[in-house]
């Protein structure tokens, strides 16, 4: 804070902003994310093609409109955060994930980097069911990476209301270009995200992205058969109980046929009595994006494949301990790797998962739907 205190006393001059032109209303979403210094939050999402608008503010307390020095102050409850204003046809909120992870320290309970106290602590405020659930996700393949040493803290809540900051706050750092790039430096975000961040991480990740990736439609038409094209590529579903995998009982994961990126695991089915398989949860939730689908007469949730973008089935919340969700796939969309032949098809390092013997998955009544 004390960085960003003489700053902010060195001029404050009044300018003008003009918002990106706006897209029809309905095609537009909003996304909250709090990284500590607003100024610094902004420059990463504002870069995204999709994105138009990202506005600096404060959530999560209780005072209505609060401003810079009481929020700072540390007594009203609120963060400072962004709001950023997207098209989810250009920009998946999934891919807004990815780049808040890449700003902060998700460690750090006492703020962010220079900035202490309670108003600079990082937080995730979602708008809907499927933000929440991707949010999670993330965080939790983000912790499993082992890319911290400590505990990721960073909270997921729902969103309430959020106060736009003062105007000299809104793109500080196209108004004030040089003093941005002095507070920026002297915060130490920079040099603990390139720790974090190296180019040789980077670099691992890309390549495993990819190693999975969606071919050609033309390519589609000939590997997949009919249903399987149809539940991938056009939202179909199969019928109930005339499918591959429904009442498969083999040890080993389930992968995308479309793309090959793993996404169950045997070890999470169970027999929910719906006639399609069902998971409890994914094996590599990275690799798991969810969306609101509003195509029958209700909102249901809709699971895909992150490379691939392969039409899964649906997630609901009628499932057994210890998630209590039920992923109701189309085996069409997927293909079964028995335990005997991860080794030799590139999952070797999933093999782990088994042991020699397998106890027989509970059978549950039957939820409605797929």
């Amino acid at each position: 804070m004390f960085w960003k205190t003489v700053i902010i006393s060195m001029a404050l001059m009044p300018l003008i902003t003009v918002s990106a032109a706006a897209a029809p209303e309905q095609q537009l979403e909003k996304a909250i994310f709090a990284g500590g210094c607003f100024w610094c939050m902004e420059p990463p999402f504002e870069k995204l093609d999709g994105v138009k608008e990202v506005i600096s503010g404060y959530t999560g307390g209780a005072k209505a409109d609060p401003t810079y020095q009481e929020v700072s102050s540390g007594t009203t409850g609120h963060v400072e955060a962004v709001e950023v204003i997207y098209d989810p046809a250009k920009v998946s909120y999934e891919k807004l994930l990815d780049v808040f992870w890449r700003q902060v320290d998700p460690t750090d309970k006492g703020g962010q980097f220079v900035d202490r106290g309670s108003s600079y602590v990082t937080g995730i405020f979602y708008f809907t069911d499927g933000q929440r659930r991707q949010a999670e996700a993330s965080k939790q393949a983000l912790e499993r990476s082992g890319r911290y040493d400590k505990p990721i803290v960073t909270p997921i809540r729902a969103a309430g209301p959020f106060y736009r900051a003062e105007e000299y706050h809104q793109d500080y750092y196209k108004k004030n270009p040089v003093r941005y790039k002095f507070y920026r430096y002297n915060s130490g975000r920079d040099k603990y995200l390139e720790r974090v961040w190296s180019k040789e991480t980077v670099m691992k990740t890309s390549m495993v992205d990819a190693a999975y990736h969606k071919p050609s439609d033309a390519e589609l038409r000939k590997k997949l058969t009919p249903i399987q094209y149809k539940v991938t590529q056009q939202e179909g579903t199969e019928p109930a109980f005339k499918n591959e995998y429904w009442d498969n009982h083999r040890d080993g994961i389930y992968v995308d046929i479309v793309s090959g990126e793993p996404l169950f695991s045997s070890k999470d089915k169970y027999e929910s009595g719906t006639g399609w398989p069902s998971f409890t949860k994914p094996l590599e939730a990275g690799n798991i994006v969810t969306r609101e689908d509003r195509s029958l007469f209700g909102v249901r949730t809709e699971v895909r494949s992150r490379q691939g973008d392969s039409h899964l089935g649906h997630v609901f919340n009628d499932g057994p301990k210890p998630t209590g969700l039920r992923y109701c796939m189309n085996s069409a969309s997927l293909r079964f790797v028995p335990r005997e032949d991860l080794e030799k098809e590139g999952y070797g390092k999933y093999v782990k998962l088994f042991a020699p013997a397998k106890d027989a998955a509970p059978r549950r009544k039957a939820p409605v739907g797929c």
